[in-house]
């Protein structure tokens, strides 16, 4: 018998950032299978160029770093009432990050890009009339919380992006719109896919969770759709920690 929850977004206007794949992929399904019309983004020029069906959404290409685009993507909508800022990454090697130059390519990859974007969707996000209120569902990391100096640009931003959300959520209070974020710990993701297997770099992680297993990115998806349903009216400015315990131990 399942006790999975269920929710019903019919009708409501979901945007998800770095929709195509991974964490993101798994949102725009949960919320698309709930009823609602989904945009998502990506950096390819079509959806046609990614391996999974993405035909259940509307597409648009967005690279985070174009101030020019997200402004455009944000005009371009025809009403919102869901955020998912999730697309994200770091450059792991490639790029190192604790070269300036990188380090603030990351930052801006991983919060300039969502903070543009939500403000950006702010009128709209106002002008939602959806139960509950408007949300924005920002993604963090356990990189926010502990130190990881390999990617150390993408801790930091994700660190700000906790720290966004709570002065989002107090600056939009009044108007209706309710942000929070969800921290992730270790999910089987593209971006994760080099460790896995890798003893040195999975085994670490995997002895410090206590559930003792890598999560799966449906294991996410039902945690952003509960923040951004009305039986989370009453939750605004917050980190949901989504991690098997790792932050714990």
């Amino acid at each position: 018998m399942s006790n999975a929850a269920s929710f019903d977004f019919s009708g409501a206007k979901v945007l998800v950032t770095g929709g195509s794949n991974g964490i993101g992929a798994a949102i725009s399904k949960a919320f698309a299978d709930a009823g609602a019309d989904v945009v998502i983004t990506g950096t390819r020029a079509s959806a046609s160029e990614y391996d999974g069906d993405l035909s259940a959404y509307k597409y648009r290409q967005l690279e985070l770093t174009d101030k020019t685009a997200i402004e455009a993507l944000a005009a371009s909508l025809d009403g919102l009432d869901i955020l998912v800022n999730n697309a994200g990454g770091n450059f792991p090697g490639g790029k190192h990050e604790a070269v300036p130059d990188v380090f603030e390519e990351s930052v801006a990859i991983n919060l300039f890009g969502a903070y543009r974007l939500a403000v950006s969707c702010h009128d709209k996000l106002a002008a939602s009339t959806l139960e509950g209120g408007a949300s924005i569902i920002n993604l963090a990391s356990m990189g926010a919380f502990f130190a990881v100096p390999i990617v150390p640009g993408y801790s930091a931003g994700k660190a700000a992006t906790v720290q966004m959300t709570k002065n989002l959520a107090v600056t939009w209070a009044g108007e209706g719109i309710r942000v929070n974020a969800v921290a992730p710990g270790l999910i089987e993701s593209n971006m994760t896919k080099i460790m896995k297997g890798v003893e040195p770099l999975e085994k670490p992680f995997i002895d410090r969770t206590p559930l003792g297993r890598w999560g799966a990115p449906e294991e996410i998806a039902p945690v952003v759709l509960f923040l951004a349903s009305s039986s989370a009216r009453f939750m605004t400015g917050q980190t949901v920690l989504v991690d098997g315990g790792f932050s714990i131990t």
